[in-house]
């Protein structure tokens, strides 16, 4: 009788040494459980030495789950993190090793290679893929904390009140905890006089009974004050501001409807079972599917009366006095512990512990002293956000920064990267656990359901229970064509930035993959480019570039092309990352030979590109080429990421910077994603007409390096302009109204906020306007600011030259000069 778990021990054990297990240590105990019995496993690493024993001893990492789920897991028919999340796979001891061995199971044994997959076209025709991508209603009046994996959003009373497709709640790792939080007082709601906001992990309430009135003195008052301490507190202050004692009902709803994350936003159903009971003062509510178990247990500083619709107090005040009760909300994971402790290994922080980590986050980052109060504040903004948005991912011992809240609170690869590129020069550290942990957690095997190829980087890892019952590819999923070439780039970066070589040594076998996958994988049909189509059915949106709605890829009549699609900035990504991959083989991995190869291989694919997708007719670049070689000829903002990858020669950028700063593309606030005269041109549009924060820092960084210092600045200038009007801080995306419409700009519906690329776009226009560039051991400083700016002072740059302070004066006036050529 065949034996798969058998089979896999015996293999590793004839191995006795295995290259992606490099530079990993530890023990790994698999307790199988069979019809006889528990049949026990020791894997012994050391520095990819493997020994595969049946002796007992101390493990770093316990895992234990029932014979036939792991055959499963090491034939390739089930996914081990799927498995650890819905809790068939119990893991102790150190998450990361477990994650780390992980890159030995198989893949699917059907999976396609893409680039044997036909060039018919789908039956179902282009449209037919999700509809309303980031439609959803406005978060606006809503308050907001987090701390990385969780987070709370409320109304401005601090109440919860969910609909199927709000993005309220208490969520945590995406699933929401808390659906239902209702406060009223002797059977009133509360209304709010003002609401603080403390801290990104803190806010408080200031509110009354009822509705007030201004000929009306309030006899109570109610203070509440949220906080993401050992996940949700909330303390409850009633103060009695009568000259008598007052007898007050005060009432917490509480429920929970467990919704997964991408239910919330898309309205899918539950298929398990919502549980409500009370247990020793405290109310506990549940959700069972299977082995999936998440639940909420709410307990009280005070002794309430507790239901299972929520809790009720009845108390007395005296005379100009107060009452409190602190509530603690838990939240628990399959096993009874803390959420954070199961899926992270490490319990949640203390208040204090939050505050000290922002204080150290902030001291470590340059100081900015600017004329230019809005931009001061902007980039103050921008800091507090990326710390706030810290995430740990799988239980791997680094934090990345989670793409935005509300709708996505985990790990997006092209976020994390283009938000670690953005902050090198304010918070380098970002970009190091970026790079190590998106290398070492790249594809290694084919899996049509997650697009998942070798030496690809992941896009999206969710630990919901969509994930954990794979009912969609998110753990992880590899539906991104960018996000393989922008890891190099950040690498290359990141060394010249830093001058940590040994990072770069010790990630060179991962490069080289990754660079293999731009030459095979990613080139689907042999002509040099890379190309995109989803392999996984009705799970994707088709788009794999950064603009992944359904209808972001069109001509100008509004056609959407055949799959597979090669958008432009795909191309100027993938030349930048063979130029800078050739610089890092010439000068650190040591291998000349591969450095002129790569050098060649950019030459080449520099001059196919400006054949095949420059339209002479319309002087600029075609958004894409469709399967047949046809250009998509929409004007879109991509063209401003080819400026960032320098495949465009100087005289054709002219024409790019013209178009940039048009009234077709440029609104007044940014640079539209799709220009005016487009078919599908809607200023509403997610990837259609809306203006995006990082896409324009991108375009601002692209200006500066081939010498537009006049359009670099006013594009930067107003993106500084919108962030004031959203408290300093700039959302994911704002409306493409043109400014002349709009008194102030419209934030999109349902847009991101706090937004990781969003917030590290503040950081790279700053680095844009003052012409950082690092120059071998010395950093290059060029400012070029508009005189809205004034005086500018960054102090304490960090980098490879230790620490350095730059200076610039606003000299380009651009109130006074005429508007861009209206013809372009």
């Amino acid at each position: 009788m065949d034996d798969p778990t058998a089979r896999f021990f015996d293999d590793l054990a004839g191995r006795r040494r295995e290259p992606r297990l490099e530079n990993v240590s530890g023990t790994l105990r698999f307790d199988i459980d069979g019809e006889h019995g528990v049949d026990r496993w020791f894997v012994e690493i050391r520095d990819g030495d493997l020994t595969v024993s049946r002796e007992d001893r101390e493990p770093d990492a316990l895992i234990r789950t029932d014979r036939t789920l792991f055959g499963r897991i090491v034939t390739g028919e089930a996914n081990s993190v799927a498995e650890w999340v819905r809790g068939r796979l119990k893991i102790q001891g150190s998450l990361p090793l477990l994650r780390l061995f992980e890159r030995l199971f198989p893949g699917l044994p059907d999976a396609r290679d893409p680039r044997q997959m036909t060039r018919a076209r789908a039956s179902a025709g282009p449209g037919a893929a999700i509809a309303g991508e980031g439609s959803v209603g406005t978060v606006d009046g809503r308050v907001s904390i987090l701390d990385g994996s969780i987070f709370l959003v409320t109304d401005g009373r601090g109440d919860i009140d969910s609909t199927t497709n709000s993005p309220i709640g208490l969520f945590a790792f995406d699933t929401r905890f808390l659906s239902l939080w209702h406060l009223s007082i002797n059977g009133q709601r509360v209304h709010a006089l003002s609401v603080d906001d403390l801290q990104y992990y803190e806010t408080r309430y200031f509110l009354v009974p009822g509705t007030p009135s201004h000929d009306v003195n309030t006899k109570l008052s109610v203070i509440r004050r949220h906080s993401l301490s050992r996940s949700l507190v909330e303390e409850l202050t009633v103060v009695n501001h009568q000259d008598e004692p007052v007898d007050v009902h005060v009432r917490v709803d509480m429920g929970s409807d467990f919704a997964d994350s991408s239910e919330v936003r898309h309205m899918r159903g539950k298929s398990g079972k919502c549980l409500a009971r009370v247990d020793n003062e405290c109310l506990r509510l549940g959700y069972q599917r299977e082995d999936f178990y998440r639940e909420t247990v709410v307990s009280s500083s005070q002794s309430p009366q507790v239901d299972e619709a929520g809790m009720t107090f009845n108390v007395r005040i005296p005379p100009h006095e107060d009452w409190s009760t602190v509530l603690h909300v838990a939240t628990l994971g399959g096993d009874g512990r803390d959420i954070r402790t199961v899926l992270q290994g490490t319990p949640s922080r203390l208040k204090e512990d939050l505050r000290q980590d922002l204080d150290d986050w902030l001291d470590r980052a340059p100081t900015l002293r600017c004329d230019w109060e809005i931009l001061s504040q902007s980039y103050q903004r921008s800091l507090v956000d990326l710390a706030a948005l810290q995430y740990r991912v799988l239980g791997l011992h680094t934090h990345l920064p989670a793409a935005g809240l509300p709708w996505f609170m985990c790990v997006f690869g092209r976020d994390s990267i283009l938000s670690s590129l953005q902050a090198l020069p304010f918070v380098p550290e970002l970009a190091s656990t970026t790079l190590r942990l998106l290398g070492a957690q790249r594809g290694k095997r084919l899996d049509d359901f997650r697009d998942e190829e070798p030496g690809k980087i992941w896009q999206e890892a969710r630990l919901g229970e969509a994930a954990a019952f794979e009912d969609r590819p998110h753990s992880p999923s590899f539906d991104a064509a960018d996000v393989t070439p922008l890891w190099l780039i950040l690498l290359d970066e990141y060394e010249r930035w830093t001058g940590d070589a040994a990072l770069v040594r010790r990630l060179e076998p991962e490069a080289r993959m990754c660079l293999a996958w731009i030459d095979t994988y990613a080139d689907a049909l042999g002509n040099g480019y890379i190309w995109f189509q989803s392999r996984n059915g009705g799970n994707s949106s088709g788009n794999q570039c950064w603009k992944n709605s359904w209808d972001s890829i069109s001509s100008a009549d509004g056609t959407l092309p055949d799959f597979p699609r090669a958008t432009c900035e795909l191309q100027g990504y993938a030349y930048d990352a063979k130029v800078r991959a050739a610089r890092l083989a010439r000068t650190i991995w040591n291998d000349p030979a591969y450095a002129d190869q790569l050098e060649r291989e950019a030459a080449d694919l520099n001059a196919r590109f400006n054949r095949d997708f420059w339209i002479e007719d319309k002087q600029y670049y075609a958004l894409a080429l469709d399967p047949d070689g046809r250009q998509v000829d929409a004007l879109a903002s991509n063209i401003g990421h080819l400026l960032w990858s320098g495949i465009v020669p100087p005289d054709r950028a002219t024409c790019l910077a013209r178009h940039l700063t048009a009234p077709k593309l440029f609104s007044g606030w940014g640079v539209r994603t799709l220009a005016t005269d487009a078919q599908r041109y809607n200023p509403l549009g997610y990837h259609t007409g809306a203006v995006w924060p990082f896409d324009n820092s991108l375009i601002v960084w692209g200006l500066r390096r081939y010498g537009f210092a006049e359009e670099a600045a006013r594009i930067a200038q107003a993106m500084i302009d919108a962030s004031q009007y959203f408290h300093n801080r700039l959302p994911e995306a704002l409306a493409g109204y043109d400014r002349t419409q709009t008194k102030y700009p419209v934030e999109y519906p349902s847009a991101c906020s706090p937004h990781a690329v969003s917030a590290g776009a503040v950081l790279l226009i700053l680095r844009a306007l003052l012409g950082l560039d690092p120059r071998g051991e010395h950093l290059k400083i060029e400012p070029a600011l508009p005189t809205s700016v004034g005086r500018l002072q960054l102090l304490d740059i960090p980098g490879r030259w230790g620490h350095i302070d730059a200076f610039g004066r606003g000299r380009i006036d651009l109130d006074t000069r005429q508007p861009a050529d209206k013809r372009a």
